[in-house]
């Protein structure tokens, strides 16, 4: 068999397994939403809560098995650019996206609790990474950070603030939320593969696909779930769903990254890490602004994240 023959053959495989990933994506994050939504209602939780922990992190799988892989490898650079890039593609594209699509409500705690906090960590990763490089101790500090929020979190838990499904949890609803996040996990690592096949065979670049692709990619989980929350009136499990991603990416990704071996990183990383700040800020004012994050403004996020590629590829 020929090479190009062997090449089609592989296109044709990757295209088919694209497809099927986004299928798995899509599927498995609308069975994630409505198992989370009844299990909160039983336990007494808001979405917002089951959003910013138990779907967030998650979503955020894929981003974690990258992130710690490329740590193990010495690879900083693409432990940290995973990070920052995906951060900044939830916040800016998938939020945008979401209110495009339908609005999103907020409310005062996803605003003032865990906004505020979104925030703080992010210039807290800036003022850590300014030397170029994440040590052991700093990284401890991640996962201290992540360990008292949550516990914050359970402790103070308010109630839900949404509507919740009028029948209790079932046994199978608990067997489902795995899977879901299984389904989610896979369909995000095979769009990662299968996209990254075709880019390649597109002949486009190391750095380009690595800086779109990996980090698209790793965040489609968070993509789909929150798209598919906001669809079925979920606004707190939506927004939580990225802003508690970001959180984890940051506290729990990097944290253990950084405690499995330091990160050194290029002086040219330092200009995704601003942006991520700068994006973190205008999402709180967003958010904080009637408490809704309208169509027009989700325009906005969509057209600032793609200024910040721009800005990210010229400084590349």
């Amino acid at each position: 068999m020929s090479m190009l023959a062997e090449l089609s053959q592989g296109l044709l495989f990757n295209i088919i397994l694209l497809l099927f990933s986004i299928g798995l994506l899509w599927k498995g994050a609308d069975f994630l939403v409505d198992s989370a939504s009844v299990i909160a209602g039983r336990f007494g939780i808001s979405d917002l809560v089951i959003g910013l922990t138990v779907v967030a992190f998650g979503t955020s799988a894929p981003e974690f098995a990258v992130t710690v892989s490329a740590s193990l490898k010495n690879q900083a650079s693409i432990s940290v650019g995973n990070i920052v890039g995906s951060n900044i593609f939830n916040t800016g594209f998938i939020l945008g996206l979401v209110a495009l699509i339908a609005g999103i409500k907020t409310s005062r705690n996803l605003v003032y609790r865990d906004g505020v906090f979104m925030l703080c960590i992010s210039l807290l990763l800036l003022v850590f990474l300014h030397d170029l490089r994440l040590d052991f101790y700093e990284a401890l500090v991640f996962i201290i950070l992540l360990i008292l929020y949550l516990l914050y979190l359970f402790i103070k838990r308010e109630m839900p603030d949404e509507e919740i499904p009028h029948h209790k949890a079932r046994i199978a609803d608990y067997i489902i939320l795995p899977l879901s996040i299984a389904a989610v996990i896979a369909g995000g690592h095979y769009l990662v593969d299968s996209s990254t096949f075709i880019a390649r065979s597109a002949g486009l670049s190391e750095w380009i696909i690595g800086v779109t692709i990996v980090a698209m990619g790793t965040s489609s989980p968070e993509m789909a779930t929150s798209i598919a929350a906001v669809m079925k009136g979920r606004h707190g499990m939506s927004a939580g769903n990225l802003i508690g991603s970001n959180i984890f990416n940051i506290l729990g990704v990097l944290g253990i990254a950084g405690i499995l071996r330091p990160l050194s990183l290029a002086r040219e990383s330092l200009t995704s890490i601003y942006i991520l700040c700068i994006m973190a800020f205008v999402v709180l004012i967003f958010m904080r602004r009637n408490y809704r994050i309208s169509r027009i403004e989700g325009a906005l996020l969509l057209l600032l994240s793609l200024i910040s590629y721009l800005i990210i590829f010229a400084k590349g």
